[in-house]
């Protein structure tokens, strides 16, 4: 059982740094594309692109946080 919940742990981990991943390419590609055009009614592009860069960002660092302490921790 302790080699399952490790399991799910891992990829947990692996999403969170995966969706990380994909918020700074979209946070690059509303920055540059989508400059001063507006995002359904959200704002301007650019703007929430800073936005996803950022938290994209702050996600994969949590993502490879975790993963480093599940595996010294010895839960994978």
């Amino acid at each position: 059982m302790k080699n399952l919940n490790g399991i799910k742990l891992g990829i947990a981990a692996l999403s969170v740094y995966i969706l990380g991943g994909m918020g700074v390419f979209g946070g690059i590609w509303l920055i540059l594309f989508r400059r001063g055009k507006d995002l359904l009614g959200l704002g301007h592009g650019h703007t929430i692109g800073y936005l996803l860069l950022c938290v994209g960002a702050a996600l994969s660092i949590l993502g490879v946080l975790l993963m480093r302490i599940f595996r010294n921790r010895g839960l994978t």
